[in-house]
């Protein structure tokens, strides 16, 4: 069984073979297997983490393309559900000179909107030791019931629950059911991931103090605030620290997060005890970064995700 079990979406990216043009104008796209959950998952599999996924996607050709990825990345698939009734998301991703990226979902509804409780594998939750999930799958009424719950009997359990706000604003009803949504998933975390521009969405500011004030609660034992190129700012309950990244040529900046979190989640997995040594938790937090930074070498999201031998080369240049 897997060690971390991550639960969310997994869809096709269509990105665009051409930067800095409007979606309209793109000639041609590479199809990139992608979804926030299944980069996590594959993520730690290439780093040497035992990992699984949970969730849903449709019965379909591109539904079974997902699965046998993920399959042929060592992934634990068998949490995952097939759906019939609808088919497999999709997300057109519109790529900026710089890299960064904005998305069109095709999802009236997708499969993954169809997840319901009684499909969660108990199990799979239970042989976890870490259980990841972040804000995408809060964004509809079914699958946030089901995520809340996946994420609730974990805890139960007494399994560290990894979230990463992840914001994906045309998802949502509205930006206010969006931060009510997202505040959600974080009270149920003890250790985080966000942007600063996430930060700002939620608290009009984009400091760490502003995280501290409007956000923190006392079951988070580790929050990150992810400063792009910067590197990033690690913050406990007695402590802050920036921890600067590595510079790389980006050209797309799809599962950069998804890296980092799959960086950050391995380091756990390998010290439970981190979370009381400073040292180590920079140590954790610089190889992230470096994940993180790496997968935005490439186009799409899965393709990109590096080997640990990769990131451990890189750290020493």
């Amino acid at each position: 069984m897997a060690d971390i079990l991550c639960f969310g979406d997994l869809l096709i990216d269509f990105v665009p073979l051409e930067s800095g043009l409007p979606l309209a104008d793109v000639p041609a796209f590479k199809k990139a297997p992608g979804g926030a959950a299944a980069n996590v998952a594959v993520g730690l599999s290439r780093l040497g983490v035992k990992s699984a996924f949970m969730g849903k996607v449709g019965d379909d050709p591109f539904g079974h393309f997902l699965k046998g990825t993920l399959d042929g990345e060592g992934v634990d698939t068998s949490p995952m559900r097939l759906d019939g009734r609808a088919r497999t998301a999709l997300a057109f991703v519109t790529l900026e000179a710089s890299g960064e990226r904005d998305f069109l979902f095709y999802r009236h509804p997708s499969a993954d909107m169809l997840f319901v409780p009684d499909e969660v594998d108990r199990a799979a939750i239970g042989a976890a030791s870490i259980f990841h999930f972040d804000s995408i799958s809060l964004a509809a009424s079914q699958p946030r019931e089901t995520a809340l719950f996946a994420a609730d009997e974990a805890r139960k359990l007494g399994r560290t629950i990894s979230y990463d706000v992840n914001l994906r604003l045309p998802l949502w009803a509205s930006a206010e059911e969006a931060k009510k949504g997202i505040v959600a998933g974080l009270a149920r975390a003890h250790v985080t991931k966000l942007s600063d521009d996430e930060l700002e969405f939620l608290t009009s500011r984009r400091d760490p103090a502003a995280f501290r004030e409007h956000l923190w609660h006392d079951g988070l034992r580790l929050a990150v605030l992810s400063l792009g190129a910067k590197g990033s700012v690690l913050l406990t309950p007695e402590h802050e620290e920036h921890v600067p990244s590595i510079a790389v040529t980006p050209v797309d900046a799809t599962g950069a997060g998804d890296g980092f979190v799959a960086g950050l989640l391995a380091a756990i997995h390998a010290d439970p005890a981190i979370f009381a040594d400073r040292r180590k938790l920079a140590a954790a937090v610089r190889f992230a970064n470096a994940v993180g930074a790496l997968t935005t070498t490439e186009r799409g999201a899965i393709p990109a995700l590096p080997r640990r031998e990769r990131v451990e080369a890189a750290l020493r240049n």
